[in-house]
């Protein structure tokens, strides 16, 4: 093997956490754990029959056999635009859409079009970890803005100081919020856009989780607050939606100028989604509200049993009104990492430590709605038999 140094932004980045856990997963189901896997958010339902059917559909036209659009197909980004206009009353044209091959690539791919070496990007912490890796890659320098239980895990605009300010491109927000579980108001997003306008900021909404809501709740879209097209592009994921996560397809719309850059970056580094994907991201978009209805029930009614385990057992929690984790404090005086390790190794429940999103996550860990009822029932069982 020849003898090449690592990059320094290769050499800069820990271990991607969900690595970190699929190997802590593996090493358990080699010595015979039993794993009740609450870490990776991967649902354990299978993609509606009829999405799969429209996907078959496509794959079996040889037309959809060749390279893709970089923007993506006409009929999807029509699909994406009208969606948003029956969610959110987002009136967008679907000139302004761009398919990703999941969001997460859209995330990792869009400091490329707005970061120069030196420049900031504001960046949540504890937060989804592509954030900061997408601006690491880019060249970029991440700023971190704390997110704190005191504030409802929303971050305080006001506390950054001007010199970070004047030099920061990106804002980062996630709502609902991966991991905490946070939800915020339209108000929030109308404060968000008064602010990117004021400092000629562009703002990255990761909406990923927007279908995923409960207790009535139901999650807006920084694209309908006036002005959010002049300072704001959000990614949509069909992965959590419609149990989709291996099909790798979602979007981005907005801003004009910030679609046509991330369009640019992504014209250059890939050839787009699958068609076949794409099509079957349409019929999940037109046809998938009910998918959507039947996945809340059954995300609050496993939420519900989790927490009410939880309370029994005294551990503190967040109670999540959106996504489909559950962000909860370790017993006093434990770390995220040995609270996680001992989850493992003692009850065979495997979560993800809060530190692996940020160093704010400290002292607490991450649970996902993605097992049945009755084994998070059992998970529960397993946790009153430790001793904390």
């Amino acid at each position: 093997m020849v003898k090449v140094e690592l990059a320094d932004r290769i050499k800069a980045l820990p271990p991607y956490l969900f690595v970190r856990l699929d190997q802590m997963k593996n090493d358990a189901l080699a010595r015979g754990v039993d794993v009740i896997d609450l870490g990776i958010g991967d649902p354990d339902q299978a993609t509606p029959a009829h999405i799969c059917a429209a996907g078959q559909k496509a794959i079996d036209t040889p037309a959809h056999h060749h390279y893709p659009s970089s923007y993506g197909l006409k009929q999807f980004r029509e699909a994406a635009s009208a969606w948003l206009g029956r969610r959110f009353g987002v009136k967008l044209d679907p000139g302004n859409v761009i398919s990703l091959i999941g969001s997460k690539e859209g995330l990792g791919h869009f400091p490329l079009a707005y970061l120069n070496p030196g420049d900031l990007a504001l960046v949540p912490s504890p937060a989804y970890p592509v954030y900061k890796i997408g601006t690491i890659f880019a060249g970029g320098t991440p700023f971190i803005l704390p997110l704190w239980e005191k504030n409802d895990f929303l971050p305080d605009l006001d506390s950054i100081p001007s010199d970070i300010v004047a030099r920061a491109k990106i804002l980062f927000i996630n709502y609902p919020n991966n991991p905490t579980g946070a939800t915020c108001t339209l108000e929030f997003f109308e404060k968000v856009v008064a602010w990117a306008k004021k400092h000629d900021v562009i703002v990255c909404h990761d909406n990923a989780y927007s279908e995923l809501a409960y207790d009535g709740y139901e999650s807006p879209s920084i694209l309908s607050v006036p002005g959010a097209m002049d300072c704001a592009i959000e990614l949509h994921s069909m992965s959590k939606s419609y149990n989709m996560t291996g099909w790798r397809i979602g979007f981005a719309a907005g801003c004009p100028e910030a679609v046509a850059a991330l369009g640019k970056v992504k014209s250059n580094v890939d050839s787009g989604a699958f068609e076949a994907v794409q099509l079957a991201a349409v019929e999940a978009m037109e046809r998938g509200e009910e998918d959507i209805k039947q996945l809340r029930v059954m995300y609050q009614r496993r939420r519900d049993v989790l927490l009410s385990g939880l309370d029994a057992l005294k551990i503190r929690f967040q109670k999540p009104r959106g996504s489909f984790y559950v962000w909860a404090r370790t017993p006093d005086g434990v770390s995220s990492e040995e609270w996680v390790a001992r989850l493992l190794n003692e009850a065979g429940i495997m979560t993800a430590p809060g530190t692996g999103y940020g160093d704010e996550g400290e002292g607490y860990f991450r649970m996902a709605l993605i097992v049945p009822e009755e084994r998070m029932r059992e998970a529960v069982e397993r946790m009153k038999k430790m001793t904390v």
